[in-house]
C-alpha cells in the first residue's frame, strides 16, 4: 500500500507543476507588447571607391510592425575634426540606403589626400538608432584605379602604335602607362612607364601576332607609393611583311616625287642663268642667201644678159636696177673668201 500512495502523490505533484507552467506560458503570450524605444543601427556599411567614384552603402534597417519610411542621415569627419553634416551632397534624411558623394571630390568637402570617416543612423518619426561607423579611408590610397579607355592598336612598318585615353582627368597629379605585351603563345614582356598616351613598340618579330594590355599608374603628389590600375582588355594584332613593304613603297614614291621636283627646279634655274649661252649654241650665225652667194661665185651668169634684154620693155613701168661691179681683183678676193667659207 505504501508504494502506491507514494506513486499517487508524485503524479499529483507533477500535474500541479504542469498546470502552473501552462498558466505562465498563456500569461506571457497574452501580455501586452512593450513599446519600441529605439531602432536598430544600420549594418554592413561598405564604401565603393573606383576612379573618382565615392559611394557609401548599407543594409536597410528592419522596422517589424512599424509603419512609415525609415530615413537615414550621414555625417563625416576628418582625422582630428568633429562630426559634420554633409553640405556638398544631400545625404541627410534620405530614404535610400545609399549615399553617393562622388561630386564632393570637386569641392573642399573630401580632398583626396585627407583621411575621412563616415557614420550613418536611421530615423523613423521620433525614433532613431545609434550611429553606425564606417572604416576611415583615403581616396587615392584605397581606391581601385580602372584601366585606360579607348585603346586603339595599329600596325605600322613592323611596329605597334598604341593610342588611348586616361582613366579620368586628375590635376595636379599625373598618370604614367605600362604596356604588357607578348607574342601569341609566348612569354609576356613589360615596357614602361611612359608619360605619353601614344606608345610605339619596336623590335618585334615579323611576321607574327602580338597581344597587349595597357595599365595606368597614378603618382599622387602626397603619397610615396604610386597607385597601379587595372589592365585594359586584351588587344591582338598581326604584323606582316605586306604592311612593311607597303610602307616602304609609299615612302619611295614620296621620295621620288620630291627628287623630281628638285630636278625640275634646278633645270629651270640653270636655264635662266645660261639663257645667252643656250641661244648661241642652238642658233647658227647669219649667212648670205644661196642665190646671191651663187651669183658672187659666178658673176658672168647669163641671167644678167637676160635682165639687160628685158630692161627696155620694162622701162615704162619698172624702175631700173643698176649693179655696180667691183674690180677684178676685189671680185677674185671675194670669190676666194666665199670658197673658203663653204
Amino acid at each position: 500500500m505504501q508504494p502506491r500512495a507514494c506513486w499517487a502523490g508524485l503524479t499529483a505533484g507533477l500535474r500541479v507543476v504542469l498546470i502552473l507552467y501552462c498558466w505562465c506560458c498563456l500569461g506571457l503570450s497574452f501580455s501586452p507588447t512593450e513599446p519600441l524605444t529605439r531602432l536598430s543601427a544600420p549594418q554592413n556599411l561598405r564604401i565603393h571607391l573606383y576612379n573618382l567614384e565615392q559611394v557609401l552603402r548599407w543594409d536597410p534597417v528592419p522596422i517589424s510592425n512599424l509603419t512609415g519610411p525609415v530615413l537615414y542621415s550621414v555625417e563625416y569627419k576628418f582625422l582630428k575634426n568633429n562630426w559634420s553634416t554633409m553640405t556638398c551632397v544631400n545625404c541627410t534624411r534620405i530614404a535610400e540606403s545609399i549615399c553617393n558623394f562622388t561630386a564632393a571630390h570637386d569641392s573642399s568637402c573630401f580632398p583626396h589626400y585627407f583621411n575621412i570617416s563616415l557614420r550613418v543612423k536611421a530615423q523613423l518619426g521620433e525614433l532613431d538608432s545609434d550611429w553606425a561607423l564606417a572604416p576611415w579611408f583615403q581616396h587615392f590610397r584605397n581606391a581601385t584605379l580602372g584601366p585606360p579607355l579607348d585603346v586603339v592598336v595599329t600596325s605600322l612598318d613592323g611596329s605597334l602604335i598604341i593610342n588611348f585615353k586616361p582613366p579620368f582627368k586628375v590635376e595636379p597629379d599625373k598618370f604614367d602607362y605600362i604596356v604588357h605585351y607578348w607574342q601569341k603563345e609566348g612569354e609576356k614582356k613589360v615596357k614602361g612607364p611612359f608619360p605619353s598616351q601614344s606608345i610605339e613598340l619596336n623590335d618585334l618579330k615579323i611576321p607574327s601576332e602580338y597581344c597587349l594590355q595597357v595599365q595606368a599608374k597614378l603618382n599622387p603628389s602626397h603619397l610615396n607609393d604610386p597607385l597601379f590600375g587595372q589592365l585594359s582588355n586584351t588587344s591582338c594584332l598581326e604584323i606582316s611583311f605586306a604592311a612593311s613593304a607597303k610602307f616602304q613603297q609609299v615612302m619611295i614614291t614620296i621620295l621620288g616625287i620630291f627628287v623630281l621636283i628638285f630636278l625640275v627646279l634646278g633645270c629651270y634655274i640653270l636655264a635662266q642663268k645660261s639663257q645667252g649661252l643656250i641661244k648661241s649654241y642652238f642658233h647658227s650665225p647669219p649667212g648670205i642667201p644661196p642665190q646671191i652667194k651663187e651669183f658672187l661665185m659666178e658673176p658672168n651668169d647669163p641671167i644678167l644678159e637676160a635682165l639687160d634684154n628685158n630692161s627696155s620693155a620694162a622701162e615704162d613701168c619698172c624702175v631700173s636696177l643698176s649693179i655696180v661691179s667691183c674690180q677684178e681683183d676685189n671680185q677674185d678676193d671675194l670669190s676666194n673668201n666665199l670658197s673658203d667659207n663653204t
